[in-house]
């Protein structure tokens, strides 16, 4: 299972702008977009600065002047209802323009963005006669019952050659597809694009741990590569030991407080303290200190 800190949506946002980066100085990006209140809020929303400016990418082949990007991480779903509410999402866009109508429901489009292709979603749509094509792998057009055009984007299906960023975001990552991924990252140039890869690589880092544990044996591993995969290893692993710490130091001013409700008397706590935590005397006694004493 993948590691309950992993902050998905960042390494998207940046795969989208790495995936699209040709196109930057004609796309404004406005991430986790606040529609209204904080519930109501669009993952990522792309807006077209010139409506005449037309992508040749398969991920952004369809978008128009405004366009709503709804990214779920392995462990989310997606159904039936959640498509929905992406298209809610895009109504309220459309709605909440600062005039009527400033917004044309014929610009908007709508993209989900998901690892794993959601059959159940496909199965409804089958039983319930949509209408869906597959212009490109892992892309799929929605081209009945919605309001806006729709895609959803199984990044599993994905061409690897072409959409490395986006493939990267999956906690089932293969050893050559990690490889592909640090191959990617060393060639490019930018320091800009390389923070956006930084954000891919620590989720590809993060969710494939097992595997990147064995790449790190692998021989076919170049030196280069592990350099760049390194300082990430290194900063998990340092953010793990300082939790790791922060939860003993917890644990041990816990015990002091515990034993002095029970009436241990101090001389009596150091010693345990020393014992059963290694501490040395000096140690013991700064945890004690940061314990208010028992009032009786």
């Amino acid at each position: 299972m993948a590691d309950k800190i992993i902050q998905w949506h960042p390494g998207f946002a940046a795969a989208i702008d790495l995936e699209l980066s040709a196109y930057r100085q004609d796309l404004i990006y406005e991430r986790e977009y606040n529609l209204n209140t904080k519930p109501l809020e669009i993952d990522l929303l792309v807006i077209k600065k010139n409506e005449k400016v037309q992508i040749d990418n398969e991920i952004g082949a369809q978008f128009l002047g405004h366009n709503i990007l709804e990214y779920k991480s392995p462990d989310d779903s997606l159904d039936i209802d959640t498509f929905y509410k992406t298209s809610a999402y895009a109504s309220l866009y459309k709605a909440y323009g600062k005039t009527v109508d400033e917004i044309k429901a014929s610009d908007i489009t709508v993209s989900i963005i998901r690892n794993r292709k959601p059959y159940g979603l496909f199965r409804y749509f089958t039983e319930n006669e949509y209408r869906v094509t597959n212009p490109y792998p892992g892309i799929y057009y929605i081209k009945s019952g919605v309001l806006f055009p729709t895609q959803i984007i199984v990044t599993r299906e994905l061409d690897t050659k072409h959409h490395t960023w986006l493939k990267s975001l999956s906690d089932k990552l293969e050893k050559h597809e990690i490889k592909q991924l640090l191959e990617k990252i060393e060639g490019l140039s930018e320091s800009f694009d390389k923070r956006l890869a930084d954000s891919i690589l620590e989720v590809a880092i993060r969710a494939n741990k097992e595997t990147v544990e064995e790449l790190i044996g692998d021989e076919s591993m170049c030196q280069a590569l592990m350099e760049i995969m390194e300082p990430k290893i290194n900063q998990i692993v340092n953010e793990r030991t300082q939790k790791i710490l922060e939860e003993r130091n917890q644990s041990i001013l816990r015990i002091v407080a515990r034993l002095r409700k029970l009436g241990t008397k101090d001389v009596e706590i150091k010693v345990i303290l020393m014992e059963d935590y290694k501490l040395s005397e000096e140690d013991a006694e700064n945890y004690m200190k940061n314990v208010p004493k028992h009032k009786s």
